[in-house]
């Protein structure tokens, strides 16, 4: 993982196109502390959810398809966004960033 990733204060886990997971930073490796942390690593991201979030991140893997919304969890209302990767224009698997984001937050629309 680049050494700027390691300590952002944003979670970042990256799996491939099977969803194993290759990597987590220290942030990610935090955050998923109570479900196994590293030992999270060279693991099926597929077993970390229950259903039907296993269902739609299976299907997401096997389309390339992105999926982004909002959670609150323990008084804490964080985005995450689930993309795709690719490395040299080839599929490659799947990055998921997750930061917290306050409960009011300014918006603009800009032209």
């Amino acid at each position: 993982m680049n050494n700027w990733i390691k300590e952002i204060d944003i979670a970042v886990t990256v799996c491939d196109k099977k969803g194993t997971i290759l990597s987590m930073n220290d942030k990610a490796l935090s955050t998923f502390k109570n479900d196994g942390g590293e030992k999270l690593l060279g693991t099926s991201v597929l077993d970390c959810h229950p259903e039907p979030s296993r269902t739609q991140l299976s299907d997401m893997l096997k389309n390339e398809t992105r999926n982004v919304y909002t959670i609150e969890k323990q008084g804490k209302k964080k985005l995450i966004l689930q993309s795709p990767y690719r490395i040299n224009g080839e599929y490659s698997g799947f990055v998921e960033f997750s930061f917290e984001i306050p409960t009011e937050m300014k918006h603009f629309v800009r032209g």
